[in-house]
């Protein structure tokens, strides 16, 4: 009887341990969030698209990646995400932070996602790809609107 109890638990927890939570589940921490957005470097920029297979705008791609690695949900516009999380300094911002630009004559008109010393990445313009920039070229610097920390327990 003790054989049998023994081989029970031992084949539970061996079901339990090796079940896995879905892909686009993270534990929150945003350690895998750098790593997923770069692994979508070179997708096509495309208007409204918020896939890999359809292309990203900016706003598309960060709300992917956020969904993606933190299960967050974030609104459909870089000015909807820029009132969400916390306002940080550019020198409190940390890798996975948002960054948000005015691009089109307007604040908080486009969004990425820092990378850690003075670079992010972003889905550009029309024609372009997702890309890594120098947040310190003189059109980055002079464009800038400011940060933001998403947590990963606000928004799910």
């Amino acid at each position: 009887m003790r054989t049998i109890l023994a081989i029970s638990l031992l084949l539970f927890g061996t079901a339990c341990s090796s079940a896995k939570s879905p892909p686009h589940v993270s534990d929150g921490s945003g350690d895998d969030l750098i790593p997923y957005a770069k692994s979508l470097l070179g997708t096509p920029y495309h208007y409204g698209g918020d896939t890999p297979r359809t292309g990203f705008d900016c706003s598309g791609f960060v709300r992917h990646v956020f969904h993606h690695t933190r299960g967050i949900e974030l609104p459909h516009t870089a000015l909807g995400i820029s009132r969400l999380g916390q306002r940080i300094k550019a020198n409190q911002m940390r890798p996975g932070d948002l960054v948000f630009y005015s691009t089109q004559g307007s604040a908080f008109s486009h969004v990425g996602i820092y990378l850690g010393d003075a670079r992010f990445i972003h889905a550009p313009s029309s024609g372009k790809k997702v890309e890594i920039v120098d947040m310190s070229l003189d059109y980055w610097r002079e464009h800038y609107n400011g940060a933001r920390r998403i947590g990963s327990k606000q928004y799910r």
